[in-house]
Protein backbone atom coordinates (compact mmCIF):
# COMPACT_ATOMS: atom_id res chain seq x y z
CA UNK A 1 0.00 0.00 0.00
CA UNK A 2 1.43 3.42 -0.90
CA UNK A 3 2.67 5.39 2.11
CA UNK A 4 0.12 8.22 1.95
CA UNK A 5 -2.76 5.79 1.51
CA UNK A 6 -1.59 3.85 4.58
CA UNK A 7 -1.33 7.14 6.49
CA UNK A 8 -4.91 8.02 5.56
CA UNK A 9 -6.10 4.60 6.73
CA UNK A 10 -4.36 5.17 10.02
CA UNK A 11 -5.64 8.75 10.31
CA UNK A 12 -9.29 7.76 9.94
CA UNK A 13 -8.82 5.18 12.70
CA UNK A 14 -7.27 7.77 15.02
CA UNK A 15 -10.00 10.30 14.24
CA UNK A 16 -12.65 7.69 14.95
CA UNK A 17 -11.03 6.95 18.32
CA UNK A 18 -10.72 10.68 19.07
CA UNK A 19 -14.37 11.31 18.21
CA UNK A 20 -15.76 8.31 20.12
CA UNK A 21 -13.68 8.60 23.26
CA UNK A 22 -13.40 12.41 23.28
CA UNK A 23 -9.67 12.10 23.99
CA UNK A 24 -7.11 14.86 23.52
CA UNK A 25 -5.69 14.30 20.05
CA UNK A 26 -2.20 13.39 21.29
CA UNK A 27 -3.73 10.72 23.55
CA UNK A 28 -5.70 9.31 20.61
CA UNK A 29 -2.53 9.16 18.51
CA UNK A 30 -0.65 7.40 21.29
CA UNK A 31 -3.53 4.95 21.86
CA UNK A 32 -3.43 4.13 18.15
CA UNK A 33 0.33 3.48 18.24
CA UNK A 34 -0.11 1.37 21.39
CA UNK A 35 -2.80 -0.73 19.71
CA UNK A 36 -0.64 -1.07 16.61
CA UNK A 37 2.25 -2.40 18.67
CA UNK A 38 -0.03 -4.88 20.43
CA UNK A 39 -1.71 -6.08 17.23
CA UNK A 40 1.53 -6.48 15.26
CA UNK A 41 3.32 -8.23 18.10
CA UNK A 42 0.50 -10.67 18.83
CA UNK A 43 0.12 -11.51 15.13
CA UNK A 44 3.80 -11.99 14.41
CA UNK A 45 5.37 -13.45 17.52
CA UNK A 46 2.89 -13.67 20.33
CA UNK A 47 5.41 -11.76 22.46
CA UNK A 48 5.63 -8.31 23.95
CA UNK A 49 6.95 -5.64 21.55
CA UNK A 50 10.63 -4.76 21.69
CA UNK A 51 10.19 -1.27 20.28
CA UNK A 52 7.52 1.15 19.16
CA UNK A 53 6.75 1.52 15.45
CA UNK A 54 8.12 4.51 13.58
CA UNK A 55 5.90 7.55 13.81
CA UNK A 56 3.82 8.33 10.75
CA UNK A 57 4.35 12.04 10.12
CA UNK A 58 1.70 12.38 7.38
CA UNK A 59 -0.93 10.58 9.49
CA UNK A 60 -0.13 12.75 12.48
CA UNK A 61 -0.33 15.96 10.43
CA UNK A 62 -3.74 14.93 9.01
CA UNK A 63 -5.06 14.03 12.45
CA UNK A 64 -3.73 17.11 14.22
CA UNK A 65 -4.81 19.43 11.42
CA UNK A 66 -8.27 17.92 11.21
CA UNK A 67 -8.85 18.07 14.95
CA UNK A 68 -7.47 21.62 15.24
CA UNK A 69 -9.74 22.88 12.45
CA UNK A 70 -12.84 20.84 13.26
CA UNK A 71 -15.17 23.84 13.68
CA UNK A 72 -14.22 25.25 10.27
CA UNK A 73 -14.39 21.81 8.61
CA UNK A 74 -17.76 21.03 10.16
CA UNK A 75 -19.09 24.32 8.82
CA UNK A 76 -18.09 23.41 5.25
CA UNK A 77 -19.63 19.96 5.64
CA UNK A 78 -22.85 21.04 7.35
CA UNK A 79 -23.64 23.58 4.64
CA UNK A 80 -23.34 20.90 1.94
CA UNK A 81 -24.74 17.80 3.64
CA UNK A 82 -28.38 18.25 2.75
CA UNK A 83 -30.79 16.88 5.35
CA UNK A 84 -27.94 15.55 7.52
CA UNK A 85 -26.77 16.97 10.82
CA UNK A 86 -23.16 16.16 11.65
CA UNK A 87 -24.02 14.57 14.98
CA UNK A 88 -26.40 12.15 13.22
CA UNK A 89 -23.87 11.01 10.62
CA UNK A 90 -22.06 7.74 11.22
CA UNK A 91 -18.84 8.54 13.07
CA UNK A 92 -16.59 7.13 10.38
CA UNK A 93 -18.35 9.14 7.63
CA UNK A 94 -18.18 12.36 9.63
CA UNK A 95 -14.45 11.92 10.17
CA UNK A 96 -13.74 10.88 6.58
CA UNK A 97 -15.44 14.10 5.47
CA UNK A 98 -13.51 16.19 7.98
CA UNK A 99 -10.18 14.68 7.02
CA UNK A 100 -10.82 15.03 3.28
CA UNK A 101 -11.92 18.65 3.56
CA UNK A 102 -8.87 19.39 5.70
CA UNK A 103 -6.56 17.76 3.16
CA UNK A 104 -8.14 19.63 0.24
CA UNK A 105 -8.06 22.99 2.00
CA UNK A 106 -4.82 22.90 3.95
CA UNK A 107 -2.47 20.22 2.59
CA UNK A 108 -2.52 20.99 -1.11
CA UNK A 109 -3.28 17.48 -2.34
CA UNK A 110 -5.26 17.71 -5.61
CA UNK A 111 -9.00 17.56 -4.85
CA UNK A 112 -9.59 14.64 -7.23
CA UNK A 113 -7.00 12.58 -5.35
CA UNK A 114 -8.44 13.50 -1.97
CA UNK A 115 -11.98 12.60 -3.02
CA UNK A 116 -10.89 9.31 -4.59
CA UNK A 117 -8.94 8.33 -1.47
CA UNK A 118 -11.86 9.27 0.80
CA UNK A 119 -14.23 7.13 -1.24
CA UNK A 120 -11.83 4.18 -1.06
CA UNK A 121 -11.69 4.58 2.71
CA UNK A 122 -15.49 4.74 2.84
CA UNK A 123 -15.71 1.48 0.89
CA UNK A 124 -13.48 -0.14 3.48
CA UNK A 125 -14.72 1.39 6.74
CA UNK A 126 -18.32 2.42 6.07
CA UNK A 127 -21.46 1.22 4.33
CA UNK A 128 -21.66 1.12 0.54
CA UNK A 129 -24.48 3.71 0.54
CA UNK A 130 -22.10 6.16 2.22
CA UNK A 131 -19.93 6.36 -0.91
CA UNK A 132 -22.32 8.44 -3.09
CA UNK A 133 -23.22 10.62 -0.09
CA UNK A 134 -19.56 11.38 0.69
CA UNK A 135 -18.83 11.93 -2.99
CA UNK A 136 -21.64 14.49 -3.26
CA UNK A 137 -20.62 16.39 -0.13
CA UNK A 138 -16.93 16.42 -1.02
CA UNK A 139 -17.62 17.50 -4.60
CA UNK A 140 -19.78 20.35 -3.30
CA UNK A 141 -17.00 21.44 -0.92
CA UNK A 142 -14.46 21.16 -3.76
CA UNK A 143 -16.54 23.53 -5.89
CA UNK A 144 -16.52 26.10 -3.08
CA UNK A 145 -12.81 25.76 -2.32
CA UNK A 146 -11.76 25.55 -5.97
CA UNK A 147 -14.21 27.26 -8.32
CA UNK A 148 -14.40 25.58 -11.76
CA UNK A 149 -12.12 28.16 -13.39
CA UNK A 150 -9.32 27.78 -10.83
CA UNK A 151 -6.15 25.82 -11.62
CA UNK A 152 -6.61 23.58 -8.54
CA UNK A 153 -10.18 22.54 -9.43
CA UNK A 154 -9.07 19.03 -10.34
Amino acid sequence: MPARRKSRHRAVQVLFLWDVRKLPIDDAIQAFYDSLITAETEEETGEEPAEAPAHDAFMESLVRGTSANVVELDSYIAKRAENWRLERMPIVDRNLLRMAVYEMKHVGTPPAVVIDEALELARRYSEEEAVPFLNGVLDAVRKVLFPPNSAEAN
